[in-house]
């Protein structure tokens, strides 16, 4: 994983994420999907353009189940940010990364 990239688990996502100062984007994916995989130099190149401002991580489902249950994760790559403990933007499917950078802008 990039050096700017987070591991959320289903142990720390509660401290990491949802009571984190900085709005904090989370990538919930699989190893075994091969559209998660397509986004990620998207997401890790997000991680370097927008660090000190945006916190960004990974999930994996497999590994974490009860988070993405959680917060209803039906399909992945699933990308929410989250900012003061609640879900505020939330991006499903491989999107460009001019679409993501929208997103995150509506939640800075």
């Amino acid at each position: 994983m990039a050096g700017s990239l987070m591991d959320f688990t289903d142990q720390n996502f509660e401290s990491e994420v949802l009571e984190s100062d900085m709005p904090t984007l989370v990538d919930f994916w699989a190893e075994w999907c091969a559209p998660c995989k397509m986004i990620a130099p998207t997401v890790e190149a997000l991680a370097d353009e927008y660090a000190g401002k945006l916190r960004v991580g990974k999930l994996n489902i497999d590994e974490n189940p009860s988070t993405p249950t959680k917060f209803g994760i039906r399909g992945i790559p699933t990308l929410i940010i989250f900012k003061g403990g609640e879900a505020v933007e939330q991006v499903v499917g491989v999107r460009s990364k001019a679409d993501l950078k929208v997103a995150i802008e509506k939640s800075l």
